[in-house]
C-alpha cells in the first residue's frame, strides 16, 4: 500500500505540475491556441482607387473579381488532375499550380488572383461537382474569395504612364497583387488602401451565432486623377507612331503641355505596350521614356541660350553678326549643317537658320558660369518631380567639367543631356512669359510611395527670364517656321502664329561616343502671341538625311492643329512678325 500511495503521489505530482504550467506559466499562449482552433479569419480586401484622366474617364479601374485558393491537405491526392483543369481554364502555369496544390503542412495557397467573378465561380463549381467525395459532398479543396479585379479599358493608351498590377512573386499567404510599373507602382500605397478582416468563432465547422465576432473594415484606396486628356493622348500616340515608322526611327516621344498651368495633357511614348496584357511585351517597355531616358537635345536648346543672352542684356533680336562657315575652337572646328561662306545674320537669323557657329559667337558674351546658371533655372540637370518613378536628372556639366570646349557645344545643344519633360518645361518657360511652372501629371494632389506630395495643387513657379526677354525670344522663334526665313515651314499651323525651334543632335552609343545616329526634334507653342499649348516631338535614330524640321515639324503641326481645335482656341488674327534675319 505504501508503494502504491507513492506511485499515485508521483502521478498526481506530474498532473499538478502540468496544471501549474497551463494555468500559471503559459496561460496566454495556450488560450491563443485554443481560440485559434475555434476561430476563422476572413480577409476583407480593400477596393483599389481608380486612375482617371482629367475629364473623369477611367484609365485603370476596379471591378468585382475573385481569388481561387486551395487547401493542399485536401487537393494533394488529386493535384495533377486539378492542375490540368486550372491551367486550361484559368491560364495559370501548370507546374507552379501543381506545386502549390501539394505544399505540405499548408492549409492555404493562392492559385489565381483577380479572376472575373463569374469565371472563377464557374470553374470552382465544376471542380466541386466533378471531384465530390464518396458521400456525395462537394469537393472542399478549392474555394473562392473576394479579390477586386483591376482592368485597363484603354489598353495601350497611356500604358507607359498608368502601368499595371501583378503578383509580387511570393508564395502562400504572402502572395499579393502590387503595382509593378508606372503610376500603379509609384502610388501603390495611396491607391491600394488597407485590407480589413473578419474574425468569428466556429464550432463543428459552422459560425457560432452568439460567439466572439470582430470585423475590422477595409479602408478603400484613393483615386488618382491625371492631367492627361485621354482622347488627346490617343491622338498623340497615333501621330507619334506614324511619324517614327515613316521616318524609319527606333523610338520617339510626343508631349503636349498647357502653357499657362504646366499640365501635361499628353505624354506619348513609342513603342509602347498593352497594360491589360503586359506579359506579351518586353519588360524594357514598362516605363515612360520621356522621363527615364536622357539624350542630347540639339538645337532646341538654342532658344534657352539666346533667351538668356537677351535677358542678361548681352544681345537683342536685330543684333548683327558675321557668321563664317566654320569656327576654329580648341580641339575641333565648329560648323553648321549646311556649307556656307561668311553670312551677315541678325540674332533672329541665327535662330531661324539654326546656326551653330552664330550661336557660339553670340554665347561668347556670357560671363563665366552665367549660361550654366540660366540653364539650371530653366530646370536642366534636376528632376521635374511629376511623381512617376525612375525619372532621371539629365546631365548638366559643372565645375571643372565645364571647359571652354564643352561650353561652346552646350550653347547649341550638345555635351549636355535632358529628358523630354525637362525640355518641354524649359521651352514652355518662354511661352509662359519667362516664368517656369512645374510640369504636372497629377491633378490636385496625391502622395507617392516615396513620401512626396505631387500634383497641380503643390506645383511651384519661378521667374527665369524677364517678360520682355521671353517676348523677344518668341518673335525670333516665330521666324523659324517662316517659309522664306526659317528651317521649319512644315511646322506651321494655317491661321495661327507659331513659335518654334528644330533640333538635330548626335546620339551617344553604348561605347560612350557618338554612334552616327541622330535625335531629331521640334518644340514650339501657339498661338505665338497668346500661347495656350506647348508641344515637343522627339524621334530617335531616323533614317539618314532626316532633320527636326522635316520629321518632327509636320508631327508638331498635326498635334498643335488638333489640340487648338479640341480646346476651341481661335486664331488671334494678328500677322506673324517680320523681324529681319539678315543685314
Amino acid at each position: 500500500m505504501q508503494v502504491g500511495f507513492v506511485f499515485i503521489a508521483m502521478v498526481l505530482s506530474v498532473f499538478a505540475a502540468r496544471l501549474v504550467q497551463l494555468q500559471g506559466v503559459d496561460p496566454r499562449s495556450y488560450a491563443k491556441m485554443a481560440a485559434a482552433e475555434g476561430q476563422r479569419v476572413v480577409a476583407l480586401p480593400a477596393t483599389r482607387g481608380e486612375i482617371l484622366d482629367r475629364n473623369g474617364e477611367p484609365m485603370a479601374e476596379t471591378v468585382d473579381g475573385r481569388m481561387v485558393v486551395a487547401d493542399p491537405k485536401v487537393t494533394a491526392p488529386v493535384a495533377p488532375q486539378l492542375a490540368t483543369i486550372l491551367s486550361a481554364r484559368l491560364g495559370v502555369d501548370y507546374f507552379e499550380t501543381l506545386r502549390r496544390l501539394r505544399v505540405e503542412g499548408s492549409r492555404f495557397q493562392y492559385i489565381a488572383r483577380q479572376v472575373p467573378a463569374s469565371k472563377a465561380e464557374k470553374v470552382v463549381a465544376e471542380i466541386q461537382e466533378q471531384f465530390e467525395d464518396d458521400k456525395g459532398r462537394p469537393f472542399a479543396g478549392l474555394m473562392t474569395e473576394r479579390d477586386p479585379l483591376r482592368i485597363y479599358p484603354n489598353h495601350t493608351v497611356a500604358a507607359n504612364l498608368v502601368g499595371f498590377l501583378a503578383e509580387n512573386g511570393k508564395k502562400g499567404e504572402d502572395a499579393a497583387i502590387i503595382g509593378l510599373a508606372g503610376l500603379e507602382d509609384s502610388f501603390d500605397t495611396y491607391l491600394s488602401g488597407k485590407d480589413g478582416e473578419a474574425r468569428y468563432e466556429v464550432g463543428a465547422g459552422n459560425q457560432i451565432p452568439l460567439g466572439d465576432n470582430t470585423v475590422t473594415p477595409a479602408v478603400d484606396g484613393k483615386n488618382v486623377t491625371l492631367t492627361i486628356d485621354r482622347d488627346l493622348q490617343y491622338y498623340a500616340q497615333r501621330v507619334l507612331q506614324q511619324t517614327v515608322q515613316k521616318s524609319g526611327g527606333k523610338s520617339g516621344m510626343a508631349l503636349i503641355m498647357d502653357s499657362r498651368a504646366g499640365d501635361l495633357l499628353a505624354l506619348a511614348d513609342y513603342p509602347t505596350y498593352d497594360a491589360a496584357d503586359p506579359s506579351s511585351y518586353p519588360k524594357e517597355l514598362y516605363k515612360s521614356s520621356a522621363l527615364t531616358d536622357v539624350y542630347e537635345p540639339g538645337s532646341v536648346e538654342k532658344v534657352l541660350t539666346i533667351s538668356s543672352l537677351v535677358d542678361a542684356g548681352l544681345a537683342y533680336k536685330e543684333q548683327h553678326f558675321k557668321v563664317p562657315g566654320q569656327l576654329h575652337r580648341q580641339d575641333r572646328p565648329i560648323g553648321d549643317y549646311w556649307d556656307h561662306g561668311t553670312l551677315k545674320l541678325t540674332l533672329a537669323g541665327i535662330l531661324a537658320k539654326s546656326s551653330n557657329v552664330g550661336t557660339v559667337l553670340a554665347a561668347d558674351q556670357f560671363r563665366p558660369g552665367q549660361l550654366r546658371n540660366y540653364l539650371t533655372r530653366f530646370g536642366l540637370g534636376a528632376r521635374t518631380g511629376v511623381g512617376l518613378g525612375g525619372e532621371t536628372r539629365g546631365i548638366l556639366p559643372q565645375g571643372a567639367a565645364w571647359t571652354s570646349q564643352v561650353g561652346d557645344r552646350i550653347a547649341f545643344g550638345q555635351s549636355l543631356s535632358v529628358n523630354a519633360v525637362q525640355m518641354i518645361a524649359a521651352v514652355n518657360t518662354i511661352a509662359n512669359g519667362g516664368v517656369r511652372v512645374d510640369p504636372s501629371l497629377v491633378k490636385g494632389r496625391a502622395r507617392a510611395d516615396d513620401g512626396t506630395e505631387v500634383g497641380t495643387d503643390v506645383a511651384t513657379s519661378r521667374r527665369v527670364i524677364s517678360k520682355d526677354a521671353a517676348h523677344e525670344t518668341m518673335l525670333m522663334m516665330e521666324r523659324v517656321v517662316d517659309p522664306e526665313a526659317g528651317v521649319a515651314p512644315r511646322a506651321a499651323v494655317p491661321g495661327y502664329r507659331v513659335a518654334g525651334k528644330t533640333g538635330t543632335a548626335q546620339r551617344v552609343g553604348e561605347n560612350g561616343g557618338y554612334d552616327g545616329s541622330l535625335t531629331v526634334s521640334f518644340a514650339g507653342f501657339a498661338p505665338a502671341d497668346e500661347p495656350r499649348f506647348t508641344i515637343y516631338v522627339v524621334v530617335h535614330s531616323p533614317r539618314e538625311g532626316s532633320g527636326g524640321g522635316s520629321v518632327a515639324g509636320p508631327a508638331f503641326a498635326k498635334l498643335m492643329s488638333h489640340t487648338l481645335r479640341r480646346y476651341g482656341v481661335a486664331p488671334t488674327g494678328a500677322q506673324p512678325n517680320q523681324t529681319p534675319v539678315e543685314w
